[in-house]
């Protein structure tokens, strides 16, 4: 609730301070004394517009600050916490208008933006009577409201979690479609990319036997001819090294036969001519094989440039080529099998859809039986509140698309006079007239989302035992939440817990506002004031006290 109220250089206040209690709390007083200038300085508080026209002659600032005990929100502390403020059990809002544009918004000391206060503020207060701030005057809240009195709301709730799940699963299945088109061409592409890998038929370690028989091939007439040459030197022809290195062993083993001393000579240059015999028969039999082919050549030319060209592609080296075919082949396995799923997600999205149908349906029937019965309830409401003969229609249009609260749309029509076609409220119904429409309302919905009501003008137009009946109502209102209202009917005022009178002074040529709070006795005379005028006689100060104390008892 709203604990405590400061206004500095507003209109014609100088400083003003009012610290308000629970229940009902009236502000009375003259005509121009001010006491629209506090709702104004309300609606500040609540994100209205803010202009520079509000700031007091002479001054270059006005500033409102406003206290709230949130201790019993935990929502709007939750909202304070994610904004990054303290969620303390008091909550101050201060807006600053400065001549120079330079407007600013703290929260509990923090610079704050327009948009998070526009986003708390409402869901403290609001003010009832004026078209800038107006539950009624939107149509969004009408819905509301209706489904409050039918108690719908729980199935409303239950049909916005049905009417998102079906969207969720429409989403999937657009995802899915687009997931199957890029899935085809992917899988377009690895299946071609896995063919070809395929075709290639490659063996780890191929690459290398391939390099090194290319290398033998590419030098075959070299390798023939060296090695036949070292034969025949070696061996066949004349002088070969064999045959001296024969007649060598011999000389030296006949000499060994005269002196041992030569023996160890003699084996290893018969060793040598062994090793050297097996070399040169083998590098016959070598040369004898070797045979250019350059038909074998090409085809393993053409072998290992194919190698070549997939490396490039897909991986540096075979055994990684061959690795990533495996990755590809189980990736067009899971892309071939995405649409598997596609025939449960529609079964499950026509199973919602007749579900969603039937809820919706349901919801419409409840809703046009609570409309007939709350325009009756509202109508015999507004009729007790001076407004004889008005109509009041809640009306249901029925939408092209369901939206997330249901089939249709709902607008509170209003017609203050018989004969006058029902029409919207923003169009046609004056501030007293949404004001008295909002206290019916809360007559009837007497639950509320704000913990502060402001009516303003509620007793436009009215009087007499009317005037009563809108005093017990508020107070009504007022045993659930704070309300604030301004009167001049002193039928009203009498119902209040707190009574708050504004006057305006004129010091040093300077028009200002106060504002005191009135004990009883000084509640005796204001009332009296308002019952007689300038000129409060005896006998309208004990009517006054008459009227104090049946509204207390009442």
């Amino acid at each position: 609730m709203l604990t405590d109220l400061t206004i500095k250089n507003v209109a014609i206040i100088d400083t003003l301070h009012i610290s308000l209690k629970p229940g009902l709390t009236v502000l009375t007083g003259e005509t121009g004394a001010g006491k629209s200038i506090i709702i104004d300085a309300v609606g500040l508080i609540m994100g209205n517009r803010a202009s520079s026209d509000l700031i007091r002659s002479g001054e270059e600032e006005a500033v409102v600050e406003a206290l709230f005990d949130i201790s019993a929100l935990p929502e709007i502390k939750q909202l304070l916490s994610e904004a990054g403020f303290d969620p303390a059990d008091e909550l101050l809002i201060k807006r600053s208008l400065s001549r120079s544009g330079k407007n600013r918004i703290f929260i509990n000391g923090g610079m704050a933006t327009l948009a998070l206060l526009t986003d708390i503020a409402p869901r403290l207060i609001n003010i009832y009577g004026q078209h800038d701030s107006q539950t009624l005057l939107k149509p969004e809240n009408h819905l509301r409201l209706l489904d409050a009195y039918g108690e719908l709301s729980e199935k409303r709730d239950e049909f916005a979690r049905l009417f998102q799940r079906l969207n969720t699963l429409r989403e999937t299945i657009a995802g899915l479609d687009n997931a199957e088109r890029e899935a085809a061409h992917r899988a377009d592409l690895l299946a071609y990319q896995s063919q070809e890998i395929s075709q290639a038929a490659l063996k780890n370690g191929e690459e290398e036997q391939l390099e090194e028989q290319r290398l033998l091939l590419a030098h075959a007439e070299k390798l023939a001819t060296g090695s036949g040459n070292a034969f025949e030197r070696l061996y066949g022809g004349d002088g070969a090294i064999l045959g001296q290195l024969r007649r060598i062993s011999a000389t030296i083993s006949e000499l060994a036969a005269i002196d041992p001393a030569l023996q160890g000579n003699a084996a290893s240059i018969e060793s040598a001519f062994l090793q050297l015999e097996d070399a040169a028969i083998t590098l016959r039999d070598y040369s004898s094989r070797i045979e250019a082919d350059p038909d074998t050549l090409q085809t393993i030319d053409d072998r290992l440039d194919l190698i070549g060209r997939l490396k490039k592609k897909y991986a540096p080296g075979i055994s990684e080529i061959l690795a990533y075919k495996a990755e590809i082949d189980s990736e067009l396995e899971q892309l071939l099998g995405i649409t598997h799923s596609r025939q449960d997600l529609e079964s499950e999205r026509e199973h919602l859809e007749a579900e969603l149908k039937q809820q919706g349906g349901e919801l419409t029937v409840l809703r046009a039986a609570a409309a007939v019965k709350l325009k009756q309830v509202l109508e015999t409401e507004a009729h007790q509140l001076a407004m004889k003969g008005a109509i009041i229609e809640p009306n249901l249009e029925p939408l092209a698309e369901p939206r997330s609260n249901g089939f249709e749309r709902v607008e509170f029509l209003f017609s203050p006079n018989p004969g006058e076609i029902p029409r919207p409220l923003a169009k046609i119904a004056s501030g007293g007239e949404l004001s008295r429409l909002m206290l019916a309302i809360k007559q009837v919905l007497p639950e509320s989302d704000v913990a502060t009501l402001v009516f303003d003008e509620v007793d436009t137009g009215i009087g007499g035992a009317t005037s009563e009946l809108v005093g017990r109502k508020l107070k009504n209102v007022a045993a659930r939440q704070q309300v604030l209202c301004i009167t001049h009917l002193p039928q009203v005022a009498v119902f209040a817990d707190q009574q708050l009178r504004v006057e305006k002074l004129v010091e040093g040529g300077r028009t200002s506002t106060r504002i005191i709070e009135l004990d009883m006795n000084q509640r005796t005379r204001e009332i009296a004031r308002m019952l007689a005028g300038a000129t409060v006689t005896d006998s309208a100060l004990k009517h006054a006290s008459e009227m104090l104390a049946a509204g207390k008892s009442a």
